[in-house]
């Protein structure tokens, strides 16, 4: 396939670009700053500085959307909000008006989400059918979903990833916690009883390329693993990954004095399942959360 994806030089895109050259498809990489692509990527694949650039005589099979700014790091000001929405939101109508403007129009269009779709869910078991509970990231996914899904318009298959927390090598929400626990300085956040759907990068690549080449597969699928852990399990399984304790909780008013509302990324809990990826008889590589962590940091 011919494929356009934007957040390619990104941490899951680091990982999906290789995959997709190594099963022989072409790559067309959108990023802010595309002499960075090439040095990311290689040079089998070719930068795109703009989308406003495409034409109507332009053409691909394939747009994977995975473009936007990093939801952990800055607290949530009204500004920062602006930012996690527009970085989504306005890629995502770029695509759309290309895609409605193309002469040619592409087969098949995965667009980016989050399991922050479905807000605080305390013990509930959420699969892609349950209802959703207001916040922030909710509101953020769901307009961003609800400007992909506009594809749908002009004939074009779109399935929604609703990521979970990545594990993986060099990046991710995973990085950061690597030197505490190194440290012996880590533990749960809160009460640690706040649910944490997670998912190995290798299964996420995995099922991007199956979504790619299932033409009877599209709507939301939540990209997480079969079994997702409690934040307490989490910290001990981390721990024991590193050989090193976890006794030092944070207290959550702690988190939310330091970190405001973006806290809720951190406390909120979400107990989510991959049923409709399930169903399709996809074969999870990694369904428990300590061959995942070994693989990443032991292997």
């Amino acid at each position: 396939m011919k494929i356009l994806i934007t957040g390619g030089t990104g941490f899951i895109g680091q990982t999906l670009c290789p995959a997709l050259l190594t099963a022989g498809h072409s790559l067309t990489v959108y990023s802010r700053h595309p002499d960075k692509v090439n040095a990311v990527l290689g040079d089998q694949v070719t930068p795109l500085n703009s989308l406003k650039t495409l034409s109507e005589s332009d053409s691909f099979e394939a747009i994977i959307n995975l473009a936007g700014a990093p939801i952990f790091g800055k607290r949530w000001t009204d500004e920062r909000k602006q930012v996690l929405l527009h970085s989504r939101i306005d890629v995502t109508q770029d695509l759309v008006k290309f895609i409605a403007c193309a002469h040619i129009k592409p087969v098949v269009f995965l667009s980016g989400s989050a399991i922050g779709f479905y807000g605080d869910q305390g013990d509930t078991i959420v699969d892609e059918t349950s209802p959703g509970q207001d916040d922030f990231g909710r509101q953020l996914c769901v307009e961003w979903e609800n400007e992909a899904v506009e594809a749908k318009e002009h004939g074009v298959r779109v399935c929604q990833l609703r990521t979970g927390l990545v594990v993986g090598k060099n990046g991710g929400f995973l990085q950061p916690m690597i030197l505490p626990f190194k440290l012996g300085l880590g533990g749960r956040l809160g009460s640690g009883k706040q649910w944490m759907p997670w998912i190995h990068i290798d299964d996420h690549v995995a099922i991007c390329l199956a979504l790619l080449n299932s033409a009877e597969l599209n709507g939301p699928f939540n990209l997480t693993a079969p079994n997702p852990v409690t934040n307490q399990v989490f910290a001990q399984t981390l721990a024991k990954t590193l050989h090193r304790p976890a006794f030092l909780p944070a207290p959550a008013w702690v988190l939310k004095l330091l970190l405001g509302e973006m806290s809720e990324l951190l406390l909120g809990s979400q107990r989510v399942i991959p049923k409709r990826m399930s169903g399709t008889g996809y074969q999870f590589k990694f369904t428990e959360l300590g061959a995942a962590l070994h693989q990443v940091l032991c292997e």
